[in-house]
């Protein structure tokens, strides 16, 4: 089945996407008061993968086809899923506490349920 090139999305405009900026945010904040050696490690790892969830939705807009949109989203939400990977690492180790730890994690979890969402919504049309 042919799928009919579209004109491109503004990334800006999709409340996934600035959730996304916006968490990087609060993530490299957390990232800065890491212990100077991870520096190289875990936070860049961490910076890495949050940084890539906005990053793919917004290369994903600029697809014609929403089949190629849905692939960049599949992306971003397994960088997603990194993110919630090393932030578990990172409070096990003892770099952030069980209080940030949690509300990274709900707020995360919010964005996988809108990427999920929009993912689901382009698959079906």
């Amino acid at each position: 089945m042919d799928e009919k090139p579209k004109k491109a999305r503004n990334f800006r405009n999709y409340k996934v996407w600035q959730n996304a900026v916006e968490y990087a945010s609060k993530v490299y904040k957390v990232t800065s008061e890491m212990p100077w050696f991870e520096k190289k490690g875990l936070c860049d790892q961490l910076q890495r993968a949050v940084v890539s969830i906005s990053s793919n939705i917004a290369e994903g807009a600029a697809k014609p086809s929403d089949i190629e949109f849905a692939h960049f989203l599949d992306t971003a939400l397994g960088s997603s899923f990194e993110v919630e990977t090393q932030l578990l690492i990172s409070k096990n180790v003892g770099y952030i506490d069980n209080d940030i730890y949690n509300n990274l994690l709900i707020d995360l979890n919010e964005i996988e349920r809108q990427i999920n969402g929009l993912i689901s919504t382009l698959r079906k049309s």
